[in-house]
């Protein structure tokens, strides 16, 4: 279950998993709270569940004693909830419904939950048999807040094998033109583009031929693009809108850069890293999980100077960003494929229910 089906990372997981899992081991039944987004497209099959905009209200009552009912009507043996509001639904309805094996899911710090909110999470997944995390960064904060860590388990987001693949490049190559670019959705401001824009204007004083490319769209992309205009950015700079081609927006840069203030494991470095891309990203979460000295380049956070030179010395050495390319790919390639994955999230489950059925048969 997740929470709904716009661009996120979380969503895009949760589909790939869906559409990819074991058909002869798992009979999946798919459910989200808001079955709205960009993605709603490609997932007709996943039932709603929703809960009328409070976490604690009538309606969202009700949305969990439905959600009991039906993992009861359906038999279903692992209860698997993907974020924060999926949590809070599908674990105290599947503690319920007295599903055999329950599993949460911490795919950020947890730094973006007011405390609230964090407690109250903390609290459902005490009622878990496990909590997939998607980085260790992640795992650590749930164990410094009392979660045990046995009952934490850190498997990493999966790529696709197309993102792997050669792509047409978005915007075409030229020759003389080296690109920087991000991709983010434009909706919370610790994503941090007015910190990039801010890199992107040192960048462009020292190197007039370098251009920069956003990726994404969302309620603050008119303020960023009239911040833009006001760096003296203009033609260098292009604001793609959301993009399904991520593929190709990645074969169009020579840098990929992610200027977030938290990240637990990012899947637009993990995406440019299996585009055989560079790396520059500041040193928070779990991106030190991926970027190493050998890969890319990380910098201390907020430090805008530090990573404009960063950017700057990549740019200056095409040498220099074929290796950490190549050894980026290599990595992504061998840790997070989706066969991969898959096969750590079926064992995951084939585990707790045989723990299960051994604890029922020796009782």
């Amino acid at each position: 279950m997740v929470n709904t089906l716009e661009t996120g990372g979380s969503e895009r997981q949760f589909l790939m998993l869906a559409q990819n899992l074991s058909r002869s081991r798992f009979q999946l039944h798919l459910g989200c709270i808001g079955h709205y987004g960009a993605l709603a497209g490609q997932a007709d099959d996943v039932q709603e569940f929703p809960m009328g905009g409070r976490l604690y209200g009538w309606q969202s009552l009700r949305a969990r004693l439905n959600l009991r009912r039906h993992l009861q009507d359906k038999a279903v043996e692992v209860a698997h909830a993907f974020d924060f509001y999926a949590n809070l639904t599908l674990i105290p309805a599947a503690w319920l419904a007295r599903v055999p094996a329950i599993v949460g899911s911490q795919r950020q710090l947890g730094d973006l939950l007011t405390p609230a909110q964090f407690h109250a999470q903390a609290a459902a997944f005490r009622c878990c048999d496990a909590v997939v995390c998607n980085s260790q960064a992640a795992a650590d904060r749930l164990a410094e807040a009392g979660l045990r860590r046995e009952k934490l388990v850190v498997i990493g987001n999966a790529l696709s094998g197309e993102a792997f693949q050669p792509a047409v490049p978005a915007i075409p190559r030229q020759p003389g033109i080296l690109r920087v670019g991000m991709v983010a959705r434009m909706n919370h401001a610790y994503k941090n583009h007015a910190g990039f824009l801010r890199i992107a204007a040192a960048i462009h004083a020292q190197m007039e031929q370098a251009e920069f490319v956003f990726a994404g769209d969302g309620p603050l992309r008119g303020e960023l693009e009239q911040q833009a205009a006001a760096l003296g950015l203009g033609k260098h700079v292009f604001f793609l809108g959301d993009r399904r081609d991520i593929p190709s927006v990645l074969a169009s840069l020579d840098v990929a850069v992610l200027t977030s203030d938290s990240e637990s494991l990012s899947n637009v470095i993990l995406e440019a890293m299996a585009s055989g891309l560079p790396v520059v990203a500041y040193n928070v979460g779990g991106n030190a999980e991926l970027v190493n000295a050998e890969r890319g380049i990380l910098v201390a956070p907020r430090n805008e100077r530090q990573f404009a030179a960063a950017i700057l010395r990549l740019l200056r050495d095409s040498s220099l960003r074929d290796c950490f390319g190549a050894n980026a790919r290599r990595f992504a390639e061998a840790n997070f494929g989706l066969d991969r994955v898959c096969q750590r999230y079926e064992q995951l489950y084939a585990d707790l229910l045989d723990q299960k059925r051994g604890r029922k048969t020796k009782a």
